[in-house]
């Protein structure tokens, strides 16, 4: 993750983990409350000390019973845990080669939750509710799934190696794996600086796309709101007066297109702990809507296929800070299937047909990482 310290770059030992899956009758929350204080992560981060670190997935199910909105349907990939959270330790020897397996060949045929008409049709029914005044943005997304013959932990590590990902990452286990390649920080603490950068705004790298997307206001009118989604998201647990919106709009490249971002920024307010900031920033604004429980409850019912680990949160919490991205352009894969998900915001202006038509763009990298050989 880019705002690791050097640390916790380098190989680390597993010591334990802890999961949770829908239908556990254990609360989640206080399940993760209670593993990260055994591992020194609870209370204020500047009072956290210890020699432990901690990944943590959040697939979109846990991701909405952190922040206390609506659930969706259960994840087509159960094997995949909503919740993991995996304790870490520095280690000097090396770990030796990655294990070596099929590589990413063997993926079959792809079949799509819904069709083509069937999203635009969803996207209008947003559109409708934005008209009844119900809520100003939501974010729609399909899911896509294919049978393969490979390595799951081979599949997810040709997602994080995706150009672009700034936050690629792998975390697997019995039977599974994850493997994300976004672009997009959900969260970073630092000391106390709190950081988010919402990404919305997409067109492919071309000709004049660079300037189509700075002037495109509809797409600017959508990240304008996430932006602001994010600033009321931060101030939940950041000191008076100090949240401020540092870059606005600005462009990145992730594998061929074109994606808007900017970068809202707080110092943390003392007394809020680890677990208040992630309260506060999940499940992401832009992959949600706004406002964002009622865009959730509304999703709830529109999407046919849950989000599964994706639309969450992966990364790394230690000592005093933490660095997590957000669970776009990810896969989730079991012994028999994989599973990718992609979405995009829908406002008032969005045209059904050309949000149908984004959304396979955002989806065709991660096709290509998966067809190529190992």
């Amino acid at each position: 993750m880019p705002g690791t310290p050097p640390r916790w770059r380098g190989p680390l030992r597993e010591l334990e983990r802890w999961e949770w899956r829908s239908g556990d009758p254990a609360d989640p929350v206080e399940g993760l409350s209670a593993f990260l204080g055994s591992h020194g992560l609870s209370g204020e981060p500047a009072g956290q000390r210890g020699g432990t670190a901690v990944a943590l997935l959040a697939g979109a199910v846990g991701a909405a019973r952190i922040g206390g909105v609506p659930t969706g349907r259960g994840s087509p990939v159960p094997a995949v845990p909503e919740l993991v959270a995996v304790a870490l330790r520095p280690v000097s020897a090396d770990p030796g080669p990655a294990p070596t397996g099929p590589g990413s060949a063997g993926v079959r045929e792809w079949a799509t939750s819904w069709t083509d008409a069937e999203h635009a049709a969803a996207v209008e029914m947003v559109r409708q509710a934005i008209a009844r005044g119900d809520l100003y943005q939501a974010n729609v997304v399909g899911h896509r799934s294919a049978p393969h013959r490979g390595d799951p932990l081979q599949l997810a590590a040709a997602v994080a190696r995706l150009p672009g990902a700034l936050y690629g990452g792998v975390l697997a286990g019995d039977g599974w794996a994850v493997g994300c390649g976004s672009p997009e920080q959900l969260v970073r603490l630092a000391g106390d600086r709190l950081t988010t950068q919402p990404i919305k705004g997409t067109l492919p790298v071309g000709s004049g796309s660079r300037a189509a997307l700075l002037g495109n206001a509809k797409d600017r009118a959508e990240h304008v709101m996430i932006v602001d989604l994010e600033r009321n998201d931060l101030s939940r647990v950041a000191a008076v007066g100090t949240v401020e919106v540092e870059r606005l709009y600005e462009l990145i490249d992730w594998s061929g297109l074109w994606q808007a971002r900017s970068t809202v920024a707080a110092r943390l307010a003392p007394g809020a702990t680890t677990l208040d900031v992630l309260r506060a920033l999940l499940p992401g604004g832009s992959v949600t809507g706004a406002p964002k429980a009622t865009a959730c409850e509304l999703l709830a019912g529109l999407e046919p296929v849950g989000r599964g680990p994706s639309m969450g949160a992966l990364g790394l919490l230690w000592p005093g800070g933490m660095d997590l991205g957000l669970t776009i352009r990810t896969i989730g894969a079991d012994e028999d299937r994989v599973h990718l998900w992609a979405g995009g915001g829908i406002t008032w202006s969005s045209d059904p047909q050309q949000e149908v038509e984004e959304v396979h763009a955002k989806a065709r990298p991660v096709l290509a990482a998966l067809a190529a050989p190992g």
